[in-house]
């Protein structure tokens, strides 16, 4: 029987065939462990369930000396040391497969606000007692079908944003460090392009990289200087994919028409730059926050962490 620690508040389905078979810890209704908190309960703890904002770093670990699995909340597993996991013999996993419908449709939702300025004349309505005198060529917006969208970073999440723009009519330009048979692109309706190619090819690009040392700023002042005047920028990714600062700049002299940003760079804090600005649309991080993905990440995680306990290596093993 393994020990296994559940360190955030989440719903309760599906961790019951976690309590049937082993020890669960888990924290008060409501609440996640602090990080002293977890320093004591990891001791001797054979898994630990960690989520994308509670760092799991080298000294959390060096308390966990029987610690085989770190099994992660998230499709993302940058707050996980990595380089600790492998030396010290631990497994991690993540989430591919629950978190890219409800993201994906995020994206969607991004860029539709932006495309058609919703939330700009929403607040418009609303400062105005209702009233708002546009006329006919007042705040328009932008038509999807036609356009060309960029999805850089094509893993799960983003293919899963191109079929979507691909039914709306959008042409579909992508970039990934391995480019896909031809007889993938066809099927999907896809043209691979170079990151400078689709960046200034794109009326909409949506930013779908992992976060590492290699991605952090992908997106900078460089790269949006590359992108076509009036354009739109999305990111359901990280935060430090993008520079921030040179997206306030970029957005300030109107050379981007908007940006729809579901994570930002500090803790996923805005800028305050990014709030001055009404173009931008903004979420809290709330790529997976809906019902559904909540109780399909729990049984995602289950089944990680009940597989690895059996001896099985059909899991989404990172490390």
């Amino acid at each position: 029987m393994a020990k296994i620690i559940l360190t955030f508040n989440t719903l309760p389905e599906f961790y019951e065939r976690l309590s049937e078979q082993h020890t669960l810890i888990r924290p008060p209704k409501g609440k996640d462990f602090s990080q002293e908190e977890l320093k004591t309960l990891v001791q001797d703890a054979d898994v630990l369930c960690s989520v994308f904002d509670i760092p799991i770093g080298r000294e959390l670990l060096g308390n966990a000396p029987k610690l085989k699995l770190v099994a992660n909340y998230a499709v993302g597993y940058n707050n996980i040391d990595l380089d600790y996991c492998r030396e010290h013999g631990i497994a991690v996993t993540n989430l591919p497969h629950s978190v890219v419908i409800p993201t994906a449709e995020l994206a969607m939702a991004l860029l539709l606000s932006c495309s058609r300025r919703v939330v700009e004349l929403n607040q418009e309505l609303r400062k105005n007692n209702g009233r708002v005198s546009l006329g006919r060529l007042g705040m328009m917006g932008l038509d999807l079908y036609g356009k060309t969208i960029g999805i850089v970073g094509y893993g799960n999440i983003g293919a899963a944003v191109a079929e979507r723009c691909r039914a709306f009519g959008m042409k579909i330009l992508y970039y990934k460090r391995h480019r896909l048979s031809s007889e993938i692109e066809a099927e999907r309706g896809l043209t691979y392009a170079d990151l400078d190619t689709l960046l200034a090819q794109s009326d909409f690009v949506s930013v779908h990289t992992p976060y590492s040392t290699e991605t952090h700023h992908q997106i900078d002042a460089r790269a949006l200087s590359l992108m076509k005047k009036g354009s739109v920028l999305l990111n359901t990714a990280r935060g430090s994919v993008i520079d921030e600062d040179a997206l306030i700049a970029s957005l300030r002299s109107g050379h981007l028409a908007s940006a729809g940003l579901d994570v930002f760079e500090d803790r996923d804090i805005p800028r305050a730059g990014l709030l001055e600005l009404p173009q931008v649309v903004m979420t809290p991080h709330v790529g997976t926050q809906t019902y559904d993905a909540r109780v399909n990440m729990n049984r995602e995680l289950v089944e990680n962490v009940l597989k690895f306990l059996d001896g099985r290596t059909d899991i989404s093993r990172v490390v």
